[in-house]
């Protein structure tokens, strides 16, 4: 797959175009590129997604908390693994964000050799977000490209879209969030160095500092997996703020991985989350804590049986 970082300064070969935030890759999202690699299949030209670095909310609202649900690393991955063939990352300028509807159809997409345009109901561009998925079709016709217009992907009823299942993270429910993302969500990061308090309680953790604008799932106790050194390991993670061992404390994320011992300081994970196995809790002792450490070992091992092995089949096969 070609990542493209810098706008082509002549026309590009054909494409079909899937526009969107793709925020979770999720399966509306998924529905939406399907359409799209059916187009180019039917036109013998390749499948391309126009993303914009910096995200755009992030320069018109530098100050709003984002909670995205994947980094565009992942995103990029799972493009890749959907048939994608080029992915353009422009950037995103307030000149950008000024221009108009037929503005970003002219100077983007007519440049983009665009043919066929492929979005979502709620799709918006241009300035203040007023060009609709009606003025895209009637601007094809204009400028010569087809446009395809999803409806709402539902799930038992239930509209699929990237703020459903960040609400279902901020309420701890991974299983809704995985149904809705049509795979297990995962919270990367980079392992640092903590307090090292969990060595003291037998249970060491692996520190995880989440990347900037990641959303963080509620606070808790979870069962979780992760690729650590070419082996699928089990563990179970932490999200909290330690309230045994400090009045006010950042909110920390870690994880204590089963059968696993090695230096990972510095290196970028992903966990997978499967399930919340309790809320976060204060003990009054110690004692206390380490035996409930015990039981969430135990309860986190039961869940996660069977789960894992898919996993450990398909690490082996590549």
């Amino acid at each position: 797959m070609q990542i493209i970082r810098e706008f082509p300064s002549s026309h590009e070969s054909q494409c079909v175009l899937a526009l969107g935030n793709f925020d979770g890759v999720h399966l509306g999202h998924q529905r939406l590129l399907q359409s799209g690699l059916y187009q180019a299949t039917q036109k013998g030209v390749e499948l391309a997604v126009l993303l914009f670095e910096p995200h755009p909310l992030k320069l018109l609202f530098p100050e709003r908390v984002m909670g995205f649900l994947t980094t565009q690393k992942e995103q990029i991955r799972l493009f890749s693994e959907m048939g994608v063939d080029r992915v353009y990352l422009m950037p995103f300028t307030k000149e950008m964000a000024e221009t108009s509807p037929e503005g970003f159809v002219k100077d983007i997409l007519v440049k983009l050799n665009v043919v066929h345009l492929v979005v979502g109901f709620n799709y918006s561009f241009g300035v203040f977000g007023k060009g609709t998925p009606e003025d895209l079709q009637r601007y094809g016709q204009e400028y010569g490209f087809e446009v395809s217009v999803l409806q709402p992907q539902t799930l038992n009823g239930k509209v699929i879209s990237s703020t459903a299942i960040r609400k279902a993270l901020l309420n701890g429910d991974m299983l809704v969030a995985k149904r809705l993302l049509g795979r297990t969500h995962s919270l990367c990061g980079i392992v640092v160095e903590g307090e090292k308090r969990g060595r003291q309680l037998g249970y060491p953790t692996a520190n995880l500092k989440v990347f900037d604008d990641l959303l963080v799932p509620k606070r808790g106790v979870y069962a979780v997996w992760a690729e650590v050194e070419g082996q699928i390991v089990q563990g179970m993670m932490n999200i909290g703020m330690k309230p045994t061992f400090h009045e006010e404390y950042a909110l920390t994320v870690e994880v204590h991985f089963f059968d696993f011992c090695g230096d990972i300081y510095g290196l970028e994970l992903a966990v997978f989350c499967e399930e919340k196995i309790r809320d976060e809790r204060k003990f009054s002792e110690i004692e206390q804590l380490k035996m409930q450490l015990e039981r969430d070992a135990l309860e986190v091992k039961r869940r996660l049986h069977g789960i894992t092995s898919e996993h450990h089949q398909s690490l082996s096969a590549t």
